[in-house]
């Protein structure tokens, strides 16, 4: 999944920025991601996302908390993936996620 080209969108949460990106769940020429022909339109999306700092800078390690939809998830529409990963980091920032938390950028100092 190429996160490079995805449309970013960043929520301020809780003194945090969730960052989350809906795209297609199939997308065209993707290795091993579809059997449909590169002209199928695109019925399914996903999403990828981070909680970070205000200001933090993803690309280093420990500034940034990964998230992404889990393998067979999908969603109808863009909006529907943007929701859904907004309500992930939420629950990141809350401490309510069964896997993932702020508390390594809280206690790192970043």
């Amino acid at each position: 999944m190429a996160d490079a080209t995805a449309a970013w969108q960043m929520v301020e949460y809780e003194g945090f920025e969730i960052h989350a990106a809906p795209m297609p769940k199939d997308a065209p020429g993707e290795a091993g991601m579809s059997n449909a022909p590169p002209h199928t339109a695109v019925n399914r999306y996903t999403y990828v996302g981070y909680v970070c700092h205000p200001g933090a800078d993803p690309s280093i390690p420990g500034h940034a908390v990964s998230f992404h939809a889990d393998g067979e998830e999908s969603f109808a529409s863009e909006d529907d993936a943007l929701y859904e990963a907004v309500h992930v980091g939420r629950s990141i920032v809350d401490g309510t996620h069964p896997d993932l938390t702020v508390l390594p950028l809280v206690t790192g100092g970043v």
